[in-house]
């Protein structure tokens, strides 16, 4: 927490778990003002590096127009689709009654059409938008395999292409949209054109054709991030579903092979270092892959070794009760989608324990799982939904989940979306309450940077050691030096029989000899909303009590250990308030602070509520 958020927020006093977010929201604000009055000449240059590099791709984007402009004049949209690719995202039927009854509930939010078409209201938010426009939905209209079902499909479809059909400023043509709406049309086009007349398949056509010469240009202007890779997916799946789009097959899996290089990681993990980009593309790949075969055509390597990359790095995220690590944007694991996917893994692939391109490791004894966050924030154009969470970890026993980060909440919640990104909320050491990263939002550059993080830790150390007692993750980040001339040294040890998780935190000194100015920071652990904690040994202990009555004692060595309130961004029925144990301190020489959970069988004698 913040030390200029509200008192009670701080030390725990019973607030409503939403006021913690805005709490957060509004110290990320003041640190933002502070970092542009202090910022280092680095700092500062990295941001006019950032501007000048975002106004010569404007620029560039001016000058290529008229280029742009002549991509596919004169073409021909193809005349019919060959094949349909597979939809893997997990159909509900029951929703396809709702949809007919004109509920759409997308986006996090349910809208009653009455009778129009949904293309015709005024979208309740942005989120909704997007997903109305990307059709994913249709998936539930193909499970239901009535005739009203389809009937309804094609006539939803009909009302998009006479009613936003075309390129515009709507959240419809936005490239991500675009891409999603392409890939959502291939593969629902059995219910969509069955029945069909010519005319309605005619339109069909002409939009997907349609859809294409636009991604062509948005790639062609220098589309850049995960839509541009979404955008060469829908493209090539185009060029193999279509009929007569060798050159677009052949275009499309270029500008696919390329993307994957450079977005997918040696270690199988996305650039963005963000684990729902994982579950995001899967679905995609797979059906891609197949979609090949059905043409009678070898699959890219890059395709397929990227598939068999990204296997074991979805594994490593993965808790024991099946959830991912809620890391850089990570919120809510949708299990059967996840469970679908891993059943596609041909080889049963182990996690991987240790990612240092993704810049992640997994400690795994017994049946505890430690995940450590260690790595570098993603290159800046990949980094909007990244966190400050450099060193944060998450430990899960069996299925349940003990310390956690507070994740990503979903697009509805802007201002929880900030807080949710701050290294306040994740389980690691913060600083006088300032982030170790800086956001753009943060410091007056949203205008020209977005979300984009604009700096943070350039060097990351990571050292993995097998030791006689179990398995140590010792890491070191430079992200507090610019401000506060300090490194942070994490080092984790993972008891063999998984009962014990050593931990200690040091601060010491960026340059041997500088003094190191007396500054409050805090260790924060937050805990998953179902486990119950108790203060023990008169404060100096916490202990932790899980849903399945196994029972594990914190300690410290930095005298008292208190409870407040935290919020959990990732829960499936939206945000929870839960507790976070944290020990605060202050920055000297050199600093120290070590602390452990241990398995206990036993209620330790005395408690201090």
């Amino acid at each position: 927490m913040d030390r200029r958020a509200p008192a009670a927020v701080r030390r725990g006093k019973n607030v409503p778990a939403g006021r913690i977010a805005l709490s957060l929201l509004a110290a990320s604000h003041n640190g933002g003002v502070e970092f542009l009055a202090g910022a280092t000449f680095k700092d500062r240059l990295r941001v006019a590096g950032l501007l000048a590099a975002r106004a010569g791709l404007a620029l560039q984007r001016g000058l290529g127009a008229p280029i742009r402009a002549a991509i596919g004049l004169g073409r021909r949209p193809p005349e019919r689709l060959l094949i349909a690719p597979q939809d893997i995202r997990t159909s509900d039927p029951t929703l396809a009654a709702d949809i007919y009854a004109g509920y759409f509930a997308l986006g996090g939010k349910i809208v009653n059409a009455h009778g129009r078409s949904p293309f015709e209201l005024e979208p309740v938010s942005a989120a909704w938008a997007r997903a109305l426009a990307g059709f994913g939905w249709l998936r539930h209209l193909r499970a239901a395999d009535t005739a009203v079902a389809r009937a309804n499909a094609r006539a939803l479809v009909d009302d998009f292409l006479s009613l936003a059909g075309r390129p515009s400023q709507n959240p419809a043509w936005e490239p991500e949209v675009a891409a999603r709406r392409m890939l959502a049309f291939l593969s629902q086009s059995p219910v969509i054109l069955d029945g069909a007349d010519r005319p309605f398949y005619r339109r069909f056509m002409k939009g997907l054709g349609r859809t294409q010469l636009f991604l062509e240009r948005e790639t062609a202007s220098g589309l850049a991030g995960e839509p541009r890779l979404l955008a060469a997916i829908a493209l090539a799946e185009f060029g193999l579903c279509a009929e007569g789009t060798r050159n677009l097959t052949r275009k499309g899996t270029k500008l696919l092979t390329e993307e994957i290089d450079r977005q997918i990681l040696p270690d199988g993990g996305h650039i963005s270092r963000n684990p729902e980009i994982l579950l995001d593309l899967l679905p995609d790949l797979l059906p891609l892959r197949q979609a090949y075969a059905a043409r009678g055509l070898q699959p890219p390597a890059q395709l397929l070794n990227a598939i068999d990359r990204m296997m074991p790095m979805l594994r490593l995220f993965r808790h024991g009760d099946g959830t991912l690590a809620l890391f850089n944007g990570m919120g809510v694991t949708p299990p059967e989608l996840l469970a679908t996917i891993l059943a596609y893994d041909d080889v049963r692939a182990q996690a991987l324990t240790s990612a240092r391109h993704s810049g992640y490791q997994r400690l795994q004894a017994g049946d505890a799982i430690v995940l450590i966050e260690a790595g570098r924030p993603p290159p800046r154009i990949f980094s909007d939904r990244a966190h400050a969470g450099c060193s944060s970890f998450e430990f899960s026993v069996g299925a349940q989940r003990l310390v956690i980060n507070c994740g990503a909440p979903d697009a509805n919640r802007a201002a929880a979306h900030e807080a949710a990104r701050m290294t306040a909320a994740h389980s690691t050491l913060v600083i006088d309450d300032i982030s170790s990263c800086r956001f753009a939002s943060h410091v007056g550059l949203h205008k020209w940077l977005g979300d984009q993080i604009v700096s943070g830790p350039d060097k990351v150390d990571v050292e993995r050691q097998d030791e006689p007692s179990g398995t140590m993750a010792v890491l070191a980040h430079n992200g507090y030096e610019p401000r506060f001339g300090v490194i942070h040294e994490r080092r984790l040890l993972l008891s063999k029989d998984g009962r014990t998780l050593d931990g200690s935190d040091r601060l010491r000194a960026a340059t041997a000899g500088e003094p190191v100015e007396r500054h409050p920071f805090a260790l924060r652990f937050h805990i998953h909303p179902n486990v119950r904690l108790k203060r023990v040994r008169e404060g100096r202990a916490v202990l932790c009590i899980l849903p399945n009555g196994r029972r594990w004692l914190f300690e410290t060595t930095a005298g008292e250990a208190h409870i407040e309130e935290s919020i959990f961004f990732a829960a499936p029925d939206g945000p929870r308030g839960c507790a976070q144990i944290a020990v605060h301190d202050e920055t000297g020489p050199e600093t120290v602070v070590e602390w452990s959970f241990r398995h206990i069988e036993r209620k330790p004698p005395r408690s201090d509520m």
